[in-house]
């Protein structure tokens, strides 16, 4: 029979149909066709995991796990069932059970190079790095290829990474993996330019810097190829940490004169140039100043390097480079630094900046650079620079109103530049409001006239004059937070919109809407705006708390639950895809990447935000479903939560927040200082602290009330949550100590606001002063009581019963002290003026939080006093006596169940009252006074109006539909 070609295996074929179905997410006809083979091939076992592939998918995961086991159990070595059941178990997020099905394949068939590096890889995916090691090992053993051997190094190198004992890395694991390279580097094996980076990378950690040095500039570094100047930039490196600073210097007066706009070689250049000036370091009298070559070493040198390199840039006809006009400034600052006399010779700042200007001014990046010299001027000179510059910008005739505009668009760009400047300098800021008002005018006019340039541009395209529309924006916000005039934030919020109409990509504009929506408690409009932004990936972790911190306090629970999703969704699925990174570093040899895509998983797993949302969710999810849709037992269970134990990573918590997002151009003083950011990260923590705290102990209420209703109906389970009251008292006293904490730290926190476009206050200190937090407290302190009162017999618990019933009368005031604190007007119309007062909805959903909490509470107490009342009943009937009086606790907890429902009746009086109010007003009659609008202008700021009219009711409508779940609950309560 003649040879044929490649046959396919009769298997595949049959298995073919269910592949089909599953990448088209048809899972029910998969799991059918898989059915149907199985019935005729009982023993093909891929065809039992892609059913139980399409069991999981279709969210019956324990058949799914159960179907799957009995093949693992067999332990198949054919690739179809291996594939299958890794991608099944990936998806069920059971990575280490892939190791043991390849531990069993590997077993199996020992000579198999694919099996032994699926294993190395399934390692790869849990962290197993010693297991890694011995897998390459092995591997290499069988297939003698350098990328095994080094896989087995770079184990090695991650043991050392993630070892607790700093001692252990620096004297087992990195010197091991060192001898093991070093095994290559004599039998001369090394053969790509990985296996030399990993070699650097373990020299580096053991701190043998000369011998790394040894290595990049020998044979071996002429591999590094990968980068541009890869092995300059490692000898730089090198040089700074050995403090070598002749070679330093040598290497980046070199290495400037091939990129004469390279930023940080003059950095490197001036750091070095300094500390061989304070060492007093002078060249040796014969031969080379070192191995680099010369060396300047005193001032007049680099300021003789310095106007070479300007001379050179001068000397061009065009493309002129920024560097080594922006170094000549840097060596400025650095000599008035030190009050070197020399800075005179360089010039005057202000000359040289208007000469930097008359260059570059026309680029977006002119401003960027300028900014950060702006201090070399004294403040004499801000006027005079920005009058000097105004020189240089080209504009036509002043038209009717005064002003005069530019022809095209770099002469826009530069004038843009001297405003953004003069805003820097604190030019703006400095006017009264007259002047601010005129600068507006000012801003808005050049925004307008501007708009004309950007007819042609996309969609997706900015307008070239979109930043005088959001200076704009800053200038109001200045005169709202000094007048008080809310006129102001609508105007601002108006030409905002307006921005976005003609721009409806610009970020920064989208990002001041939201967070002015957000301070004005209209949270409606910021989910489109955050959705609009189209944040990707990390970008969760460091913009998401813009939009968490607010979803919840202002009352819009479904919002809140989309918003805590986004987040989660990608901290949830961090973990899977810095595996399969990692995995991807290892084929590819990109070991150097390695302890960073680690790194970077540790940094968002410890994230401040993570744990906040998470946090959040299950609060928000318990508020909104426990004893509405499921008991709170069922509910706490359904989350996992163990009140004993605490998993938020307090000592290594990372503020991932990106606190610079806004664009500003303020002057120094009125910029984001260190101080605020760590102010912030304290308000953050505190405010995590004492939701966590409160979660667990909703958590261990829950407990109380499951053991305790088992044990009325004499029935116990073996899974249900039970709390120790030894666990509540602990917790308990911890909420206590961090209340305490929270409100020294409120405090202090109105004496020192933060800048308007820094951190956002979290939610601490409105939790505080609306009384929830105390109320909270006492509620929660209720359990303790009655468990005691179940010990005890009835006789003999009047003083505890007296206390008990105090407690809640005193809840009851609480209560109805917090209510008065959510009445008013949250947007009222006085002389044509509109005034919000959006602290009110915060402090309404600090009362439907606390009411639940309170509720939950009660439920437990009805628990305890139920069978005390029967009892008694009981005593009654035997003794055939009238006289059994009621114990005190008993009426007080049904004095205190009429009062909450009196209470709950009084909330929902008054947010109806509110959305008939609200509904009521007319915002378009409304006429905006301090200055006059044009007719598309006012279109903009009633439209802003409307959103945050609209969002009111919105949060209104969800508080109180909440609310009335609640009063519907609480007649559950009577004993």
């Amino acid at each position: 029979m003649a040879a044929r070609g490649h046959v396919q295996d009769p298997n595949d074929r049959r298995l073919r149909p269910i592949y089909d179905y599953l990448d088209n997410g048809n899972n029910k006809m998969a799991i059918q066709q898989a059915d149907k083979l199985l019935k005729k091939h009982k023993d093909l076992h891929c065809a039992k995991v892609l059913k139980a592939i399409g069991l999981q998918r279709t969210g019956k995961q324990d058949e799914a796990f159960t179907l799957a086991q009995e093949v693992a159990v067999l332990e198949p070595t054919d690739d179809n069932s291996l594939q299958a059941l890794t991608i099944l178990y990936r998806e069920m997020h059971r990575p280490e059970l892939v190791t043991k099905l390849y531990e069993a394949a590997v077993r199996k068939v020992p000579a198999s190079e694919e099996y032994h590096s699926h294993l190395f890889m399934a390692y790869a995916r849990v962290g197993e790095y010693k297991k890694m090691q011995q897998a390459g090992m092995a591997l290499y053993k069988i297939v003698p290829k350098n990328p095994y051997y080094f896989w087995s190094v770079m184990s090695l190198v991650m043991q050392a990474i993630s070892a607790q004992d700093e001692k252990l890395s620096q004297t087992m694991f990195l010197p091991l993996a060192e001898r093991m390279v070093e095994k290559m580097v004599k039998e001369e094996k090394i053969e790509a330019e990985a296996e030399v980076q990993l070699y650097f990378m373990i020299l580096e950690r053991l701190g043998k810097y000369v011998e790394a040095l040894e290595v990049v500039q020998g044979p071996l570094g002429e591999k590094l190829t990968s980068e541009l100047q890869s092995r300059e930039n490692k000898c730089m490196k090198l040089y700074r940490r050995l403090e070598r600073w002749p070679e330093c210097n040598a290497l980046s007066s070199k290495l400037l004169l091939k990129n004469p706009d390279d930023w940080q070689f003059y950095l490197l250049y001036f750091d070095s140039l300094f500390h061989l000036i304070d060492q007093s370091w002078t060249p040796p009298q014969e031969g080379a100043h070192c191995a680099e070559g010369e060396v300047h070493a005193s001032v007049a040198q680099s300021i003789s390097f310095m106007e070479e390199r300007l001379a050179t840039e001068d000397a061009k006809e065009s493309k002129h480079l920024r560097g080594p006009y922006l170094a000549h400034l840097e060596l400025i600052r650095r000599l008035r630094e030190r009050s070197c006399p020399e800075a005179q010779q360089l010039g005057d700042p202000l000359e040289l900046m208007f000469q930097f200007f008359v260059k570059f001014g026309d680029k977006p990046c002119c401003i960027t650079d300028l900014k950060i010299f702006l201090d070399l001027l004294i403040p004499d000179q801000h006027v005079q620079f920005i009058n000097r510059l105004m020189e240089a910008v080209p504009l036509g005739a002043p038209g009717e109103d005064g002003f005069a505009f530019p022809e095209d668009t770099r002469a826009l760009q530069r004038h843009m530049c001297v405003t953004q400047l003069s805003r820097g300098l604190g030019l703006q800021h400095s006017l009264n409001t007259d002047g601010k008002l005129g600068v507006i005018k000012e801003l808005k006019a050049h925004y307008r006239h501007g708009l004309q340039f950007g007819k042609s541009c996309l969609k997706t395209e900015l307008q070239f004059s979109d930043m005088y529309c959001l200076m704009a924006a800053h200038v109001y916000i200045d005169l709202w937070i000094e007048t008080d005039d809310q006129n102001m934030l609508w105007q601002c919020l108006g030409m905002l919109e307006e921005g976005l109409s003609h721009s409806s990509s610009n970020a920064q504009f989208k990002l001041l809407l939201l967070l002015l929506y957000c301070r004005l408690g209209a949270f409606e409009p910021v989910v489109d705006l955050y959705s609009s932004l189209d944040a990707k990936h990390v970008q969760h972790d460091t913009i998401g708390y813009l939009l968490t911190r607010y979803a919840e306090s202002l009352g819009q629970f479904a919002a809140a639950s989309q918003s805590c999703n986004f987040s989660l969704r990608f901290f949830h699925s961090n973990q899977k895809d810095t595996s399969e990174y990692i995995i991807q570093a290892y084929k590819y040899g990109a070991f150097e990447k390695i302890p960073e895509f680690i790194a970077f998983r540790n940094r968002l797993n410890h994230s401040l935000h993570f744990a906040q949302v998470r946090t959040e969710r299950m609060l928000l999810d318990l508020f909104l479903e426990a004893d509405i849709s499921s008991t709170l037992d069922e509910s706490v269970k359904s989350m996992s939560l163990c009140p004993e134990e605490d998993d938020i990573p307090w000592d290594n918590l990372r503020d991932n927040r990106d606190l610079t997002v806004f664009v500003s151009w303020d002057p120094k003083d009125k910029q984001l200082k260190e101080e605020h950011k760590l102010r912030s990260l304290e308000d953050e923590t505190l405010w995590l602290k004492l939701r966590s705290l409160t979660l667990r102990l909703i958590g261990c209420v829950s407990g109380l009330t499951h053991s305790s209703t088992a044990r009325n109906s004499e029935k116990t389970t073996e899974n249900g949550v039970t709390a120790k009251p030894s666990s509540l008292q602990s917790l308990l006293s911890q909420l206590e100590n961090t209340l305490n904490q929270a409100s020294q730290f409120t405090e202090k926190q109105l004496q020192q606001q933060y800048p308007f476009l820094g951190p956002v206050s979290s939610r601490l200190s409105q939790a505080v002063s609306s009384g929830c937090c105390q109320c909270q407290l006492s509620s929660l302190q209720l359990p303790l009581h009655l468990q005691e009162l179940e010990t005890i017999d009835l006789d003999e618990s009047t003083e505890l019963q007296t206390q008990i019933s105090n407690l809640f009368k005193s809840l009851a005031v609480q209560l109805q002290e917090m209510l008065e604190k959510c009445k008013g007007d949250l947007l009222e119309v006085k002389d044509g003026q509109t005034k919000t007062q959006h602290f009110l909805l915060e402090h309404l959903v600090y009362f439907v939080e606390t009411v639940c909490i309170v509720l939950w509470i009660s439920s437990y107490c009805a628990s305890v006093l139920r069978p005390l009342k029967s009892s008694l009943q009981k005593k009654k009937k035997k003794k055939k006596e009238a006289s059994i009086v009621t114990p005190a606790v008993i009426l007080a907890f049904q004095e205190f169940s009429s009062s909450l429902q009196s209470l709950l009746n009084q909330a929902l009086e008054h947010i109806k009252s509110q959305e008939i109010s609200l509904t009521a007003l007319k915002l378009e009659a409304l006429s905006l006074e301090g200055q006059t609008q044009t007719e598309a202008e006012g279109t903009f700021t009633k439209t802003a109006m409307e959103k945050v009219q609209s969002s009111y009711l919105r949060s209104l409508q969800e508080i109180g539909e909440l609310l009335k779940k609640r009063a519907d609950s609480l007649k559950s309560l009577k004993i």
